[in-house]
């Protein structure tokens, strides 16, 4: 009873009208007698892969079917499915809050067992550390692809031009200079849709705070103020280099800018490389990890687990899920995924890095990254409304402001994680 009541006072928030919209397979057999599987995915965008992936598992097994969900509004579905305990066996999210919550409802199965483990990349398996609540025993996610977010650029304009790559902070205003003084626009925003006003906020963010600093304010022992404070500024400085008025155009304008060579550069992920190249498909498109510290040593690639499989606790066929995960795992199929999504595998192995992020193979190689800073974020936080509001500001305590706010809002939204935190602690666990 206490584990339903947490699920409802977790989820209660979503729209009970969309409890007819998905009806799930459920744990069985089907008519003929196989194993079903089904899997709900949060990524409409790659439904042409996991359509392909789904014919292809089906075609291989004779005793099990996999049937694969990829809902627009997965994770509102999800939430509704789970009120009425209506579970998928695996669920594909992100590496962010939504996975924080789940794990602090009890809802993932512990996959430790599973031997696909031993073929992911370490460092994105503990980037799943930092996202709970307080330590746990056992792993509860298979990273599958990884983002990566920086500055997307136009090589043949930097070329023409003869710019180079900077390393540095100060590299990187003085190279927005120089293409300002050249008659170009630096950089683009579409912070018309506040979302985007994370994307520089985390590639900053990544080089000047540690990744684990939602945990240390939980426990008592930091302040957002003090630890987001160069990020704010920095933040903020890069509006000297961007198209008047950025909060009256949308992601779509941003990327249509860009496409079009109206910007040499676009602080955003390489999520939007499809949606530039739907406008400009010829566009030679690069990208370089932001670098917001003074010193090129401490440059850090934002990258978080785009995209991840959990098995639910009450999956009633555990190894025909394993099953499902080790087909994932085949190097064919990683590779079906890149070739649609441009993506970064979790998957060790010797798999090509897509042409518009050789830049940043040095940092992918070697697991010099660092997860996103809003996957820490309540939703009802709505830091990138915050954001937004703090680069609209001109006032001049508007940056005091926004950091005291941000604490405050931490605390407001968080006192029950705090309090498990601080409690955790106090035990000596």
């Amino acid at each position: 009873m206490a584990k339903k009541k947490k699920l409802t006072a977790l989820f209660l928030v979503t729209a009970l009208t969309l409890s007819l919209l998905l009806g799930g397979c459920g744990n069985g057999e089907n008519a003929e007698g196989k194993v079903v599987i089904e899997l709900v995915q949060y990524k409409p965008e790659a439904v042409d892969a996991f359509e392909a992936l789904e014919e292809k598992f089906n075609a291989e097994h004779d005793d099990i079917e996999l049937v694969i969900d990829s809902p627009n509004d997965a994770m509102t579905i999800l939430k509704t499915r789970f009120i009425r305990e209506d579970n998928p066996d695996i669920i594909g999210i992100g590496g962010d809050i939504n996975y924080s919550n789940f794990l602090d409802a009890e809802m993932l199965m512990d996959i430790s067992d599973f031997d696909g483990l031993a073929d992911i990349k370490e460092n994105y398996l503990e980037t799943n550390k930092d996202l709970e609540y307080v330590p746990l025993d056992g792993v509860y996610a298979m990273p599958y692809m990884a983002n990566a977010a920086g500055v997307l650029y136009n090589r043949d304009m930097f070329e023409e031009h003869g710019w180079t790559i900077p390393t540095t902070w100060e590299e990187f205003i003085d190279l927005c200079e120089t293409i300002q003084a050249e008659g170009v626009q630096p950089l683009y925003f579409g912070f018309k849709d506040i979302w985007t006003c994370l994307a520089p906020w985390n590639a900053i963010a990544v080089d000047l705070c540690e990744s684990d600093i939602a945990y240390q304010v939980n426990s008592g022992n930091a302040t957002y103020a003090e630890a987001y404070r160069e990020i704010a500024i920095k933040t903020k400085a890069l509006l000297d280099y961007a198209q008047p008025t950025p909060v009256a155009y949308s992601y779509n304008d941003a990327c249509t800018a860009f496409a079009r060579n109206e910007s040499a550069m676009y602080v955003i992920g390489n999520y939007a490389i499809p949606q530039i190249k739907s406008v400009n498909p010829d566009m030679n498109i690069g990208s370089f990890v932001f670098p917001a510290s003074s010193n090129a040593d401490e440059n850090v690639l934002n990258s978080g687990n785009d995209l991840m499989f959990c098995i639910m606790e009450d999956c009633e066929n555990k190894e025909a899920a394993y099953e499902v995960l080790r087909f994932l795992l085949e190097d064919e199929n990683v590779q079906i995924y890149l070739d649609d999504q441009s993506a970064v595998p979790c998957k060790k192995g010797d798999f090509p890095i897509v042409y518009e992020l050789e830049d940043m193979s040095e940092y992918i190689n070697n697991g010099i990254v660092a997860d996103y800073q809003d996957h820490h974020y309540p939703t009802e936080m709505a830091v990138d409304a915050m954001i937004q509001t703090y680069l609209l500001d001109d006032s001049d305590d508007a940056l005091d402001t926004f950091l005291k706010r941000f604490d405050t809002e931490w605390i407001r939204y968080n006192r029950d994680i705090i309090a498990k935190v601080q409690k955790y602690q106090e035990k000596g666990e």
